[in-house]
């Protein structure tokens, strides 16, 4: 028997069908909302990338142990370290750590069934995740947060824990293909809230929804 499917944070806000879904990870992903896709992520496409596996630990002794399971370690808290293949390490903070697969593949799902050593504690994530995209990224940032993220050094890669539109957010600033590529994680209790605020305010910005499929043509796997 099959088991049933996962829901998406945001799954409700697609009151229309898309253009193509499939099924990754146990969840229904919109990969192509419709024809106009392309356009709308060079403008400010926002994708809902929910599906993605992720996993966190937090704790003492937890830098040596990822670093054991041949994970790269940011070096700085509030920072973050790619997974060569694709995915993610995020440091929140001095001894939390979340690990999140890339578009194609990843490391959480193994993660997620090893047994951590004494000091170090599963933290489970339930989170909406969000891809905002295109030109206009920075004019959506201006109208719900108030961190100048412009200024921000990206070869550092850095991480932002902030209130936007309200709701407490990390946020992971970016670039793809040359232009703005930022990656938002909220409590998936909020997802709904928070996708269908951005999403009216990318449509007034010339932007609005994409498929996954619109991202992943600009985000090919990272490497160390």
């Amino acid at each position: 028997m099959n088991a049933p499917l996962r829901m998406s944070p945001v799954h409700d806000a697609w009151k229309t069908a898309s253009l193509q879904w499939s099924v990754r990870d146990n969840m229904r992903v919109e990969d192509r909302v419709d024809a106009a896709d392309g356009t709308r992520a060079a403008t400010l496409g926002i994708a809902d990338v929910s599906y993605l596996a992720r996993t966190g630990f937090k704790g003492k002794g937890v830098a040596a142990w990822l670093q054991a399971q041949d994970l790269p370690v940011p070096p700085q808290p509030n920072s973050w370290a790619p997974l060569a293949g694709g995915g993610i390490v995020l440091r929140l903070g001095v001894s939390e750590y979340l690990i999140e697969d890339g578009l194609t593949q990843g490391s959480s799902a193994r993660m997620a069934h090893l047994e951590p050593p004494v000091h170090v504690y599963p933290v489970l994530h339930q989170d909406v995740a969000l891809v905002l995209c295109g030109e206009a990224v920075h004019e959506l940032l201006l109208q719900t947060c108030n961190v100048n993220f412009g200024a921000l050094d990206l070869a550092a890669r850095p991480v932002v824990l902030i209130s936007m539109a309200g709701v407490a957010v990390t946020v992971m600033p970016g670039a793809r293909a040359g232009r703005p590529y930022y990656r938002v994680w909220a409590d998936g209790t909020y997802g709904l809230y928070l996708w269908e605020t951005l999403a009216g305010i990318a449509a007034e910005l010339g932007g609005g929804p994409v498929g996954v499929a619109a991202i992943t043509d600009i985000d090919p796997p990272a490497s160390r």
